[in-house]
């Protein structure tokens, strides 16, 4: 048996995008509960996710348009981990439903705007024989929280 390499880059992307899931899911577990002791209804928090994931869905075809465009991959999958990190940092200090609402949408504006360029850049580093296992050690990564952590399983994850 061979043995293969994974290439640092998408090893990188694949931590990278690991730790900003971690935070994502963190917040995501929470959030619900939050929102129902400040005074939002169950209508809102479905409105506020509604919102947020329309957002990142209609970005990523956006964001992937102007990666092919301009071959600015690493730059605008760079701008949208930032973005989506630094814009978490406000949740704490934010005490209404309609500011949740703002923060929730903002963030998932980084992941409409790097899941494109990240998934090209991982493409970039492939060839045809080692393809499937990049992007199948990227998703391992990127799905390995919701799977490993002990609050997955009971909290319906």
């Amino acid at each position: 048996m061979t043995k293969r390499k994974i290439n640092l880059n998408v090893v990188l992307l694949g931590l990278v995008s690991f730790f900003t899931d971690v935070s994502s899911e963190m917040i995501t577990k929470v959030l619900p509960h939050f929102l129902e002791s400040i005074g939002a209804g169950g209508a809102f928090i479905g409105v506020i996710e509604g919102l947020a994931e329309t957002t990142s869905s209609t970005l990523k075809i956006v964001s992937g348009y102007f990666s092919d465009k301009f071959k600015n991959r690493k730059w605008l999958a760079f701008f949208g981990y930032a973005e989506s990190t630094f814009t978490k940092i406000f949740l704490p200090f934010t005490v209404t439903p309609f500011g949740i609402l703002i923060i929730r949408v903002t963030e998932r504006i980084g992941k409409g705007i790097r899941t494109a360029p990240r998934d090209a850049l991982i493409s970039s580093y492939t060839n045809e024989t080692n393809r499937g296992l990049y992007f199948g050690f990227h998703r391992a990564l990127d799905t390995l929280w919701c799977c490993s952590w002990p609050s997955a399983w009971y909290m319906g994850a």
